[in-house]
């Protein structure tokens, strides 16, 4: 298992569109994806699961992969991260 802590930078936070655009890549992948946030552990390859965890801007995300390509899978999410989901 690979995790990694980041801080949500995009100032509207994770609405629809990211969301949307995170589960899309987190199901690329053959790993386990998951965002522990405030307390819970949300499926990252849910959009439904991502948005009813209301996440803001400037909120630390725990990124966990788990599974066969859980280094890519990391790297990959991470960068969406960092780049604000070309937001």
């Amino acid at each position: 298992m690979k995790t990694e802590i980041i801080k949500l930078q995009n100032e509207t936070g994770l609405h629809a569109r990211p969301a949307s655009k995170l589960a899309k890549l987190a199901a690329t992948f053959k790993s386990n994806v998951k965002l522990n946030v405030n307390g819970k552990s949300v499926d990252a390859k849910s959009i439904l699961a991502i948005m009813s965890a209301g996440i803001k801007t400037n909120t630390q995300i725990e990124i966990q992969c788990d599974g066969e390509d859980e280094e890519e899978a990391l790297k990959e999410i991470v960068k969406a991260f960092n780049d604000n989901f070309d937001e």
